[in-house]
């Protein structure tokens, strides 16, 4: 396997730190737009001629093109932002590359009914194209980081070992990290989650498809393994609500982020200022986009390792029935920042993040996982996955609610 990573931020970067450790792959070109943070992505690896960095624009679908045939790359990882995916997911299919990202094609909310019906909807792009990559026989693997990514292999776990019906299936991300110094830092891209958080979260219900509620409804409890404890979550837009339905069977799918009143009080903040705008606005002879000026404002997600403490979890929670008697489970992966960032130098939700791509690129350049078309982590099984996690050193855990 030889595999185009575009993109060496926090997440690109520990990546490389992961693949490092493996044997699966012949080269890895780390490519960015920025070439000076792709070679300090690579230099740690100085002995290792497997990796070379690059400089690419990522909405360049021909200069992405021309890498991925210049280094014989098979694979494109996209770790970039969502606005890139298009022109990623585009640029693989003419290269006849196998594509795999952490986050799929943009949304956008409906103009008349926003909080009721789904307008375009994540990754509606990308499966449009799906008979055409099939018909080719290639693999576009979509959002395969961690959520969604792992919590969509732990959905597949439940339906195919646990449950013969399954209720509901919820993913619940909850955390107790802190960082010192900062009044507001948030541990993941801010563009991502304001992208996330202000648009109106999808939820799945059987008998009704995907519809739309308000920005943070239905708050809820959740009480996280392994001494995070309760958490408030709410609902968010996210990938696997609009993945699980389309291989997995279950009457209802939501998603649900444990946030905290003060950071939903900054994204409320943000929108009504329309500091959450992706659209230019003059201001004197330039024009920047307003969430880019927030991103630029704040600290590099990255750089936060040694400043922050805790835990983050991620995870599934599915209530149904098992054997005629009603059963609940939480699948979920714990990862203490304190352990990542001794063992990788990554901070651990970036890291959290990064270990699945890797651990899915293994699995198909050895052939446990295979496919054609434009696939989400469900459509493959589990087993493999999960095990191939634990010998990464970073095991999962199962609890019965």
């Amino acid at each position: 396997m030889r595999v185009l990573l575009v993109g060496a931020g926090g997440v690109g970067t520990a990546v490389t730190r992961i693949a490092a450790r493996r044997a699966f792959f012949e080269a890895m070109v780390v490519a960015d737009y920025d070439l000076a943070r792709a070679e300090a992505a690579v230099a740690a690896f100085g002995g290792d001629a497997r990796f070379r960095a690059e400089r690419v624009d990522a909405n360049d679908e021909t200069a992405v093109v021309a890498l991925l045939e210049r280094h014989a790359c098979d694979v494109l990882l996209n770790a970039t932002d969502p606005r890139f995916v298009m022109p990623l997911f585009r640029a693989a299919r003419t290269a006849s590359a196998t594509y795999v990202d952490m986050a799929m094609s943009l949304s956008r909310p409906h103009p008349e009914r926003p909080y009721e019906e789904c307008g375009v909807k994540l990754g509606d792009a990308q499966f449009e194209d799906a008979v055409e990559w099939e018909k080719a026989g290639l693999l576009a693997l979509v959002g395969m980081g961690v959520e969604p990514g792992m919590s969509d292999v732990f959905a597949r776990y439940a339906a195919d070992e646990l449950f013969d019906e399954i209720e509901e299936i919820g993913v619940r991300d909850g955390a107790d990290l802190t960082v010192d110094g900062y009044d507001f830092a948030p541990s993941f891209s801010i563009w991502t989650t304001i992208e996330e958080c202000l648009n109106p979260p999808v939820v799945y219900e059987a008998d009704r498809g995907w519809f739309t509620t308000a920005p943070f409804s239905e708050p809820e409890v959740f009480e996280f393994p392994e001494g995070i404890g309760p958490v408030e979550c709410v609902n968010v837009e996210h990938e696997e609500v609009l993945l699980m339905p389309r291989w997995i069977g279950a009457r209802r799918v939501t998603f649900k982020y444990g946030l905290g009143d003060e950071f939903i009080e900054v994204l409320k903040t943000l929108h009504k200022l329309g500091l959450d705008r992706t659209e230019p606005v003059a201001v004197r002879d330039a024009r920047v986009s307003p969430r880019d000026v927030v991103a630029a404002c704040l600290p590099d997600p990255a750089t936060l390792g040694e400043r922050m403490h805790g835990k983050t979890c991620a995870g599934t929670w599915v209530k149904g029935v098992k054997d005629g008697a009603p059963r609940e489970v939480y699948l979920y992966h714990v990862v203490d920042n304190q352990w990542s960032m001794a063992e990788y130098g990554s901070q651990a939700v970036v890291w959290q993040t990064a270990v699945n791509p890797v651990v899915a690129l293994e699995l198909l350049a050895t052939g446990a996982w295979k496919g054609a078309g434009v696939l989400g982590p469900e459509a493959f099984p589990a087993g493999p996955f999960l095990d191939l996690l634990t010998a990464y050193g970073s095991p999962w855990g199962l609890r019965e609610q």
